[in-house]
Order: structure tokens, then C-alpha cells, then sequence
């Protein structure tokens, strides 16, 4: 969810170059359009109200950042389908019982196995499949918020 989350905590201050007054903080890699290109100035719009901005350290840039609100929508969808896919891991998978049933699960599964962080987990070395189906859940919910606010 980074890619989601990255511009959450950056809302803050910032002031407009020509008059002054206030203004969204878009960051530092962030290339304004043209004034009266409108459609381009609600697609900004659209990636502010749903944390997308352009901040980050200059190495690597903001990362992916669709161009149209279209192309928003369907980055969106995309990434709701991959949370759907990882629930329906979580859903079928048979937990360990074992230390080598545990060993085995995270030498076969450790990359679904990192993605949930352990403030998910009640014991902080194995993954309920519980707990990461509610971590997917919150992930789907988080989108289908954004889609509600983007549509």
C-alpha cells in the first residue's frame, strides 16, 4: 500500500508562487500544467484527494503515477484485484502446526508471508491466516474508499 500511502503525510502548507495564498503541498518533483488546462488541473485534483502526490528523496522519483483519471481508476482497480488475489491465498492456505510445517510454510511462502506487517500478528513470527485476511480486507476497503472519491 506505499503507493497509495506515500503522499498521506505530506498534506500540508504550502504557498502558491504567483499570489501567495495557500496552496497543496504537491512536492518537490511535482510539474504544474499549463493554467488553463483544465482537465489536466482535475486529474491533480483527483491524485491529491486520494494521497497521491510527488514527494520523495530525488533518487528514485515518486514512482508510478498515472496520467488520467481513467488510468487512476484502473491503477486502482489493478491493485484491488492483487489484495483480492492474496486474500484468497490467506483463505485456502493450512497454517503450521509444527516447527517444520513453519519452516516449510515460510521457505514456500515467506513473499506472501513479509507483505503483512507484524502489528498484524499475535505472535510476531508466524502469520494467522486470519490476521492477514483482515490486513487484506482493510487494504480492499482503503481503495474502494479512494475509488468512491476519485469516481
Amino acid at each position: 500500500m506505499a503507493d497509495i500511502q506515500r503522499g498521506e503525510g505530506t498534506k500540508n502548507e504550502a504557498k502558491c508562487p504567483e499570489c501567495g495564498g495557500l496552496t497543496a503541498s504537491m512536492g518537490l518533483d511535482f510539474e504544474s500544467p499549463k493554467k488553463n488546462d483544465v482537465k489536466k488541473w482535475e486529474h491533480i485534483k483527483s491524485l491529491y484527494s486520494v494521497g497521491i502526490t510527488f514527494h520523495s528523496c530525488g533518487c528514485t522519483g515518486p514512482g508510478y503515477i498515472p496520467n488520467t483519471t481513467e488510468k487512476l481508476i484502473a491503477h486502482f482497480e489493478e491493485l484491488k484485484t492483487e489484495y483480492f488475489k492474496n486474500m484468497e491465498f490467506w483463505r485456502n492456505r493450512i497454517e503450521p502446526t509444527t516447527k517444520a510445517e513453519l519452516d516449510r510454510d515460510e521457505s514456500k511462502n515467506g513473499q506472501h508471508r513479509w507483505q503483512i506487517p507484524k502489528s498484524y500478528r499475535a505472535d510476531k513470527k508466524d502469520v494467522k491466516n486470519e490476521e492477514a485476511i483482515k490486513y487484506w480486507l482493510e487494504r480492499v476497503k482503503e481503495v474502494e474508499e479512494k475509488l468512491v472519491i476519485i469516481k
